[in-house]
């Protein structure tokens, strides 16, 4: 029996029917919410949300490494680099306040005010991130900061920036060099920055990150390479003894109004480099467009003929020989005729009766050509070959030269007579330095070293104490022989340099005068010469060798009036300052004539 009137009920096929046609409805609405928001983007409002999206962007920035030390022997720096900023800019938001910003930044930075406008108005390309100025000393970088915020100019910016500061100024400038700049990345410039610029300039960093609306996105795009910082170079230089050289050498250049001058200071027994002094220079912090002739080192890049000094090399080359002893007797004739020319003496004279210590102790060139005589062209070569002569010393600075030793084959008598005497042969400072030094060192050469320890130069080449060599030029006979005859140059009423001598000390000594080719006739002409003064103290047991030189001084300019007195105070200095004791045995007493028992030498 049917009941009627009952409910009906809807099962579950009548259920899903339902809920597929409100998920159409959904699904419908949807799909036109975002068909009406893409017609708003890409039509209505298309510029106003580029114009946004413009606004985010990824700027890379420089992490600068900070640049090693150069320091010297007592860890006293030369060159370093400190706190610096570099000022940068986003040209969209600097763009209305350009002039403003220029106008400032070009008075307070000395910058250019038409370059710096030009890159901070530059908006091509979407460019974000653009350098005003790099290594600003921080305290005057915050503080264009702070003017800048007063007038309200938005879009500038500080990061760190390393900056390369000579806190010594001068002292060492020719050698240490300075860096360049290029396209606002420091660059190698010359000197030891140059030669050893891998191992100072480290690696610069990098960081790229997502900005927006002028500010970085903290959640965008953000990744960094650190910087790795420089390794320091440690030199032999005193940076006391360096300061002092230089403060004589001009104090002598400018009183023989000389065009310029070169003193070098080095441990006998090691050969390290205790000062290395130029003049002219100038201040590494402050350069100039004319200190460009000045970058590198004259002490190495400058060759001259040494004059006298040579007669060093040539007397320590006959007593090893065995040709002479001090006591040899030579005849020294007024003048003395080879081939076409004739030789003088520096003084007038007529027939003098001299030993070899006595030839030596008057710098008579007549009597060293004599002596030179019972060499072969060959022979005497050999020497000057051995004692450095025409190479290069390698102690690891840019621009050195090698000078010149002509070789034997193209030797003439004439030839050998001059050279013996110092003329026709051509040396830099630090070369000869390293020469007279194997006479102090018991005749044995020993290479100079300016670099401590073992370092590679940029070219590839070790340098440095742990690389020095060593060979035996003359006997230590010899070389106690000359050291004694050297003496005698630096003795009163007996040699040419007697103020050269140091109270308390045996000095021994050498003067030095030479003409040197020059003026339009590219000859031996008139006012074109050196003088120079070469020595070491102790004479009998030797810490230090010095060696002044003095570029085309005024008429009366010689190597005992004028180098000696800076040998003198700057050999003095470094024996007080290292405490070396006098060593309290009697100063040479070699006979300087025929007949003579013993040459009286007093202080």
């Amino acid at each position: 029996m049917t009941r009627t009137g009952a409910r009906r009920t809807v099962g579950p096929r009548g259920s899903s029917h339902v809920r597929l046609r409100v998920a159409l409805v959904v699904i419908a609405m949807t799909l036109s919410l975002f068909g009406a928001r893409l017609f708003q983007l890409q039509g209505v409002d298309s510029k106003a949300y580029a114009a946004r999206a413009q606004e985010a962007g990824v700027v890379s920035i420089d992490l600068p490494a900070k640049r090693g030390r150069i320091l010297d022997r007592n860890g006293v720096p030369l060159a370093e680099s400190i706190a610096g900023l570099m000022i940068v800019a986003d040209p969209t938001r600097t763009t209305p306040h350009a002039e403003g910003i220029a106008k400032i930044l070009a008075e307070r930075l000395e910058l250019d005010y038409f370059d710096l406008l030009g890159r901070l108005t530059k908006d091509n390309d979407g460019v974000r991130f653009v350098y005003l100025a790099r290594r600003v000393p921080s305290t005057l970088a915050s503080s264009v900061m702070d003017e800048l915020r007063k007038h309200e100019y938005a879009g500038v910016d500080t990061r760190p920036d390393p900056l390369r500061t000579y806190p010594a100024g001068d002292v060492g400038a020719n050698m240490v060099g300075l860096i360049g700049e290029k396209d606002g990345k420091q660059v190698q410039g010359a000197g030891l920055e140059l030669a050893f610029d891998k191992l100072l300039a480290g690696k610069d960093g990098q960081e790229t990150y997502e900005v927006g609306g002028g500010n970085r996105i903290p959640l965008g795009e953000n990744s960094q390479v650190k910087p790795v910082n420089g390794k320091d170079l440690r030199l032999t230089i005193d940076r006391d003894v360096q300061w002092y050289s230089q403060r004589l050498l001009r104090h002598a250049v400018q009183s023989a109004d000389a065009t310029s001058g070169a003193a070098v200071v080095l441990d006998s027994q090691t050969g390290e480099v205790l000062a290395f002094a130029d003049y002219p220079t100038f201040d590494p912090n402050k350069p100039t467009k004319k200190d460009k002739a000045y970058l590198n080192s004259r002490a190495i890049g400058d060759v001259y003929e040494p004059g006298s000094v040579q007669k060093v090399l040539t007397a320590a080359a006959l007593l090893d020989a065995g040709k002479v002893t001090p006591a040899t007797r030579i005849k020294v004739p007024g003048e003395l005729p080879v081939l076409d020319r004739t030789i003088h003496d520096w003084f007038d004279h007529g027939l003098m009766r001299l030993t070899m210590a006595g030839v030596l102790a008057r710098s008579s060139n007549i009597g060293t050509a004599l002596a030179a005589s019972q060499f072969t062209p060959q022979q005497l070569w050999s020497y000057l070959d051995e004692f450095g002569l025409g190479h290069r010393t390698e102690v690891g600075l840019p621009g050195e030269t090698r000078g010149l030793l002509p070789p034997a084959s193209a030797w003439s008598e004439l030839s050998r007579a001059q050279i013996a005497f110092g003329q026709g042969v051509a040396v830099n400072t630090l070369q000869m330095a390293s020469a007279v030094n194997a006479i102090a060192n018991g005749g044995e050469l020993v290479s100079p070293s300016l670099i401590a320890g073992r370092v590679t130069t940029a070219g590839g080449q070790e340098v440095g104490t742990a690389t020095a060599s060593k060979r035996q030029v003359v006997s230590p006979r010899a070389a106690a022989e000359t050291a004694q005859m050297m003496e005698l140059v630096t003795t009163p009423e007996v040699g040419t340099a007697p103020g050269a001598g140091i109270e308390g000390y045996r000095v021994a000594g050498k003067t030095g005068t030479a003409q040197q080719v020059g003026g339009e006739c590219e000859c031996y002409a008139q006012g074109h010469m050196s003088v120079s003064f070469a020595g070491f103290a102790p004479a009998d047991k030797p810490r230090f060798t010095v060696y002044v030189v003095v570029n085309a001084p005024t008429a009366g300019a010689s190597g005992g009036g004028t180098a000696g007195p800076v040998f003198r105070k700057l050999l003095s200095y470094a024996l007080q300052k290292y405490a070396v004791p006098p060593t309290a045995t009697p100063p040479s007493s070699l006979p300087t004539k025929w007949g003579q028992r013993a040459a009286r030498a007093g202080r």
